[in-house]
């Protein structure tokens, strides 16, 4: 990000042209002590000089200052993994202070806002009180109304509806979720098969194949990222539970999802293991939790989206999101977070005296001190 910094400007500006500060001085209607000032940062020019100093320079004002309202898809790349090893190692209100004096800055960058909004969303668990995250909440849901409203950019406003349901049915208002969400079922045919078809049409049988790739990729994910909660909405009958456990393991060894993308098994291991404990079923749940402790220590870091032999055309698209390939939450927050998904979860509570529970705690801790 470019602080503002007139001097420079004016310094290369002179330069550039060829000219004392005598001459511009003179040009100006000043004094040649005045525009040393402002070279050497003293002072500012009177703010009616400005547009002058920059048609003079050939440049805009917003040039002429170093002001950039918007930031480049990188730098908000940059900024946002940045801000988010901030948050596993700097106290949460001095980073969140951090967070609303850039948003304030960049208030018209709708793709930095909604990263902000992403960031804020997924560090909200480290605020030091219920009070807070729903100020925060708040907050973010309002940035995503101002992204939805303001923004011509049709991505972009459907991630910040999105984000803005989650925020509304945290805050407990499932109405509201609702008339957001309107139609999300809708049996419509998916965008990457119209795209895919046209790239065909077109002779451009690569991009054809990458695209329909990508959206068989993201389907997948996409029934990886449901599962955990149609787990918890059949707790009350064993056999559809174990039923959708099967077939879930199933998948994720089909698609060889442990190498593939290790991180969105945390959570359907994690809600399977603590499902199988609601329901009394013991051994079933510690034999998940064995699969989500393993996988959380194995050698899966540092964790980054990436393809394999049969999504071997995702990488690219991957690398051309708006975080790149790394994941949303610093990874010692997210181990931070695992572990106490395991040692604070009032559903494990029974198993504190378990020999095999408490080895598995172990080995989490120690997974996450390796890491620090």
């Amino acid at each position: 990000m470019k602080e503002i910094n007139i001097a420079r400007a004016i310094v290369q500006g002179r330069r550039t042209k060829g000219i004392t500060q005598e001459e511009l001085a003179k040009f100006m209607g000043v004094s040649k002590a005045s525009v040393s000032k402002w070279e050497t940062g003293q002072s500012y020019p009177d703010i009616t000089l400005l547009p002058h100093l920059a048609a003079y320079f050939n440049i805009s004002i917003d040039e002429l200052i170093g002001y950039e309202p918007w930031m480049t898809k990188e730098d908000i790349r940059r900024l946002y993994h940045n801000l988010s090893a901030k948050f596993s190692q700097l106290p949460f209100d001095a980073v969140l202070a951090e967070c609303c004096e850039i948003i304030k800055k960049y208030y018209s960058c709708y793709p930095l806002l909604l990263q902000m909004c992403v960031l804020l969303i997924n560090h909200l668990h480290l605020a030091p009180s219920k009070e807070e995250q729903t100020e925060i909440q708040i907050k973010v849901r309002d940035l995503c109304i101002k992204i939805k409203e303001e923004s011509q950019d049709v991505s972009l406003a459907k991630q910040a509806v999105m984000i803005e349901a989650l925020c509304e049915l945290n805050l407990g208002n499932p109405a509201a979720v609702i008339d957001l969400m309107q139609g999300v079922n809708d049996p419509i045919l998916g965008e990457e098969v119209v795209l895919a078809s046209a790239y065909y049409l077109t002779g451009d049988i690569q991009r054809a194949k990458e695209t329909t790739q990508v959206g068989i990729f993201r389907h997948l994910m996409g029934i990886l990222g449901d599962i955990p909660n149609y787990l918890m909405l059949n707790i009350d009958d064993y056999d559809k539970y174990n039923q959708i456990a099967a077939r879930t393991l199933g998948l994720i060894a089909l698609f060889e999802i442990e190498t593939l993308h290790p991180a969105i098994l945390f959570g359907v291991y994690h809600t399977c293991a603590q499902g199988y404990a609601m329901m009394g079923a013991d051994e079933q749940a510690l034999d998940m939790l064995e699969k989500f402790v393993s996988l959380v220590c194995s050698d899966i870091y540092p964790l980054e989206f990436k393809g394999d032999q049969f999504f071997d055309k995702v990488h690219s698209w991957f690398s051309d999101l708006d975080l790149g390939v790394k994941p949303p939450r610093n990874e010692a927050v997210l181990i931070g977070d695992l572990v106490d998904a395991l040692i604070k979860n009032p559903v494990f509570e029974r198993f504190q005296d378990n020999h095999r529970f408490r080895n598995l705690v172990s080995r989490l801790e120690q997974n996450l001190k390796n890491m620090g």
